[in-house]
């Protein structure tokens, strides 16, 4: 089958591949932002075909270079066509867990440097800013607009025990919502705001289930699943949700159980949906799509269609490790 490839991104057609890491002023973004190139999304043949709600969107990811005391962090937002990448954020540390609210226009994220504990801050695509929304003590972490974008889910170590938070960013007001003596962490909204779906290992210790929180009875429900599963994410229409299902990512129909494994990563990293809920993007460093192995030092954006079983992918910036692909509008 021939190959299509463009600067940095590398297609061909291909079949399906095979937990818990105070309002402050608003800051203005140090000058970092690169050279807005023009886009070619709507005239890309990888993504004329897609959903006007998915190809006009954004995927951030972050971009590791380095290991340990050395590793450099670097937040990015991308076009699916890998056109039009922006330097968001960057530091000597860790960036985790990126998630765009409803309307496409903030990106909440956590940061931490050395010696540091991690903080959830929020960047405003408009003007260019962050503000630093969790810094409690402990380890704040994956973060959840809800559809109004009016709140905040994430789970935080202030307690001394992973719990589930919802924040009105308003006036910063918090609230728990989880308050067993097991790990409850990674919330993510449902489309319509009365639920949320989290990781938990209540009923057993270093093996997490998928629960479903009802915030109208605050009570939560299994998901039904098996084996080792986290990091869940619904499709906008509730019909889907992407995880991990054991080391791959994962896309599972709702209605019917049916599960999709799109591939072992080599990271541990789950699938995230795109705004129509009919493709999917995950990270790899063995990306058997481009016919390239991205080994130790470097790896790929993979994005598949669930119902054409196609993929391609879009190489990292400078050859560095990609995590944690999150598609908003």
């Amino acid at each position: 089958m021939s190959e299509l490839k463009l600067p940095k991104v590398t297609v061909r057609g291909v079949t399906t591949l095979a937990i818990v890491a105070a309002l402050t002023g608003c800051q203005t973004l140090p000058d970092i932002q690169t050279k807005k190139p023009i886009s070619t999304v709507d005239s890309n043949p990888l993504t004329a075909r897609m959903p006007t709600i998915d190809r006009q969107g954004y995927i951030a990811y972050v971009e590791e270079q380095g290991l340990g005391a050395a590793k450099v962090s670097t937040l990015y937002s991308i076009r699916p066509d890998g056109s039009d990448r922006q330097l968001i954020d960057q530091l000597r540390g860790y960036i985790y867990a990126p998630a765009w609210s409803a309307d496409g226009q903030l990106l909440a994220y956590s940061k931490q440097a050395a010696r540091e504990h991690p903080k959830i801050y929020i960047y405003d695509r408009r003007s260019k800013t962050r503000n630093l929304v969790v810094n409690a003590e402990g380890s704040n972490m994956s973060a959840s607009f809800s559809p109004d974008g009016q709140h905040l889910l994430y789970s935080s170590t202030v307690g001394g025990n992973a719990d589930i938070y919802e924040m009105q960013l308003s006036d910063g007001k918090t609230r728990q919502l989880t308050t067993l003596p097991s790990t409850e962490v990674q919330p993510s909204y449902a489309a319509d705001g009365k639920s949320f779906v989290y990781t938990s290992d209540k009923v057993r210790a270093g093996r997490p289930r998928i629960y479903r929180y009802n915030f109208a009875t605050s009570s939560a429900t299994p998901v039904p699943t098996s084996g080792y599963v986290a990091s869940p994410q619904l499709s906008s229409d509730g019909q889907r949700m992407a995880y991990l299902n054991g080391r791959k990512a994962a896309v599972m129909t709702l209605t019917t159980g049916q599960v999709s494994n799109l591939a072992e990563t080599g990271l541990d990293e789950p699938a995230r949906l795109s705004p129509s809920g009919n493709y999917a993007v995950y990270p790899t460093r063995y990306s058997k799509i481009s016919g390239q192995i991205g080994g130790k030092n470097g790896g790929d954006l993979v994005i598949h269609s669930l119902s054409g079983n196609t993929s391609y992918a879009i190489n990292s910036q400078d050859g560095g490790v990609v995590r944690s692909p999150i598609w908003g509008r």
